[in-house]
């Protein structure tokens, strides 16, 4: 499959499908549901799941983050902070919402359903992602910039629905999940990401400056992840967090010092880098995906999950974004397909696997692992068909639309 991926990417390119579409198809041919070469329940590989998406989400973040080299003013990332903050809660509720008129669940775990399925998978539908590290198109970057946020951002939802299951401790009425699930844990996760990052590329810099080499570059993508990562959990903060903000602090150092035209630019060492980054980023795409496809066959399809994750798409991604996102700060077509495309992906796996490994189990487990993988597979036939026609349709009216005048 890597090879004819390899040798067709163009080709697929063309096509009103992205190739997480593909690797789904295969990953239920080699399934249970085709030839049984990977014959597994996701319930009995939650341990190795967690892990597996867990570097998966990390090594996206990471790159995610690196890609992003806009400035950052309250401006530039307002609509991506309000849909990462209010527009997390407004999801998680409505999805909530939703599980409480179609499955049998109690309120905290519908609340945990809700959180998981609350962030974006910044990947899996790439055809709408930056194109490019200098890319400014308003659309992109916010779809971009809110996937990188928000797969950090789930984790007080998760953590606060497993307090009121009895599985993490949140204190008193919540004051313990206050302080440190939410304000300590995502500050301290994005100040210790963004200070280990611009450290690491000052660093890279002044090595280069002074005429040394700096060999096997793309080490620094791991290095630096693991970390701020491990840094981050040792602290108790958000380590997602922590690797997005690693990524975007590289970024804008390297701005700065082609803004201050030093003598050795760094552009050529960080596009090999982001491209690095990517790469692996896809290898990793490729076997979640897999791994979804072929753990259809485990999960329970019935009616309600399926009227659910139509829901969650078409119900409860538009009215979070209605409800955050003025059309002062986007015109309204843009408006329409950032609350369109709300993919789901690799971020939720990770956290269903989080919550299953900390206690979640019976029934409870295999109703949310239903409702998960199935939302997921509808997110990713739905929005990989949908991203390239809607796109074209988008760049083309956009370069229709008349430039403004200069003065």
């Amino acid at each position: 499959m890597l090879i004819a991926m390899a040798f067709s990417s163009h080709l697929v390119k063309r096509l009103p499908l992205s190739p997480a579409i593909l690797y789904l198809g295969v990953g239920a041919l080699i399934g249970p549901l085709g030839a049984s070469m990977l014959d597994l329940s996701p319930q009995d590989s939650m341990p190795w799941l967690e892990l597996l998406t867990e570097v998966a989400v990390l090594i996206t973040l990471f790159t995610v983050g690196m890609r992003l080299r806009v400035p950052f003013s309250l401006v530039a990332w307002a609509v991506p902070l309000r849909l990462a903050t209010a527009g997390m809660v407004v999801t998680t509720a409505c999805i909530a919402l939703i599980g409480w008129l179609l499955m049998d669940l109690s309120w905290p775990a519908l609340l945990l359903l809700g959180a998981i399925l609350s962030p974006t998978d910044p990947v899996l539908a790439s055809e709408v992602q930056i194109r490019h590290p200098d890319d400014r198109d308003g659309l992109r970057f916010s779809l971009t910039a809110e996937g990188g946020l928000n797969d950090g951002m789930a984790f007080p939802g998760v953590m606060l629905a497993l307090g009121l299951m009895g599985l993490h401790e949140i204190g008193d009425l919540g004051w313990r999940w206050l302080a440190i699930d939410v304000v300590w844990a995502a500050s301290c996760g994005l100040l210790l990401g963004w200070l280990c990052g611009y450290a690491v590329g000052r660093s890279v810099h002044a090595l280069r400056q002074s005429g040394q080499p700096l060999e096997a570059e793309e080490f620094l993508t791991f290095g630096v992840i693991a970390l701020v990562y491990g840094a981050a959990l040792l602290v108790h903060a958000y380590g997602f967090l922590a690797v997005f903000a690693a990524g975007a602090a590289l970024a804008h150092c390297e701005r700065s010092l082609r803004a201050d035209k030093a003598p050795h630019p760094d552009g050529a060492h960080s596009s090999r880098l982001i491209h690095f980054s990517a790469q692996s980023e896809h290898l990793a795409e490729v076997a979640i995906v897999l791994v979804i496809g072929a753990s259809l066959a485990s999960v329970d399809w019935d009616w309600a999950t399926v009227v659910f994750a139509l829901l969650v798409m078409v119900v409860a991604r538009p009215v979070s974004v209605l409800a955050t996102v003025p059309v002062r700060l986007m015109a309204q077509p843009q408006r329409r397909l950032v609350a369109w495309f709300g993919i789901r992906g690799v971020g939720s796996v990770y956290y269903l696997a989080y919550a299953i490994n900390h206690g979640i189990d019976g029934t409870v487990a295999r109703t949310l692992t239903s409702a998960v993988m199935i939302t997921i597979f509808i997110s990713i036939l739905a929005h990989g068909i949908s991203a390239t026609p809607l796109m074209e349709r988008y760049m083309k009216l956009k370069k229709r639309q008349p430039r403004p005048k200069r003065a």
